[in-house]
């Protein structure tokens, strides 16, 4: 059992929020909170099989990797109230992808089998599934899209303004990843996104420092988001 202080966490949790605060009082019973170390990687692919995780600080990646080349490919990069995974929730059956935390992370978990049973006992959960689902669908789509019609410089350029804070204008999620992790969310290495990002940073776009990218000019970003070449 955790304490009263995930509450909140539930109220806020797509799934979860148009449940009654009684509800959500009591399934805080059925949760456990879990601390996975910085660069805790789960290559078994099976503890989704028995647990159901929400997010509750730090970033998790969900990727692929080729067994040949041992490259990576970021297919989510998961936040907080964020929750995995949907798959071996819907299938129940194994989901042939990697985890991995990228900060310490604290990860509320419930019994998969309880979940399930949340899903058709409350509608409002069954119901709040599908708008999450679209959103991961549309993610998919952006970037299959990208790989496919953009440019290496046009896919950095669109990664960086979907992870723009609209009210601050500062850069979130991404801004401190190393380039290894910025080039597996969009396919491609460390040296060719080095490259682009140093142009960037020449052309007045990005302020570059130790960890840290900024956004100067959001004009130019934009308009280099909007190149649509094939080139790379």
């Amino acid at each position: 059992m955790i304490g009263e202080n995930y509450i909140d966490l539930l109220r806020e949790n797509i799934l979860f929020k148009d449940l009654e605060e009684e509800k959500l009082q009591g399934f805080l019973t059925s949760f456990q909170e879990e601390v996975w170390p910085k660069n805790t990687c789960n290559i078994t692919k099976t503890p989704t099989l028995f647990k159901f995780y929400i997010i509750a600080e730090g970033r998790v990646k969900i990727y692929r990797v080729d067994p040949e080349s041992a490259r990576e490919l970021t297919l989510f990069l998961l936040k907080k109230n964020d929750v995995f995974d949907i798959l071996c929730l819907l299938e129940n059956c194994e989901h042939r992808v990697f985890y991995e935390t990228l900060d310490e992370a604290t990860l509320l978990s419930v019994p998969i089998e309880t979940m399930r049973e949340w899903i058709v006992k409350f509608p409002q959960i069954n119901k709040s599934l599908l708008p999450y689902l679209g959103r991961q669908i549309r993610i998919l789509e952006e970037y299959t899209s990208n790989v496919v019609l953009a440019d290496i410089s046009s896919r950095l350029a669109r990664l960086i303004l979907t992870n723009i804070n609209k009210k601050s204008n500062k850069l979130e999620l991404i801004n401190d990843l190393s380039n290894d992790e910025l080039a597996n969310l969009i396919g491609s290495t460390r040296a060719v996104v080095n490259r682009h990002l140093q142009q960037f940073k020449k052309d007045g776009i990005l302020k570059i420092s130790r960890k840290k990218v900024e956004i100067k000019n959001l004009e130019l970003l934009l308009k280099q988001a909007e190149k649509n070449h094939s080139s790379g």
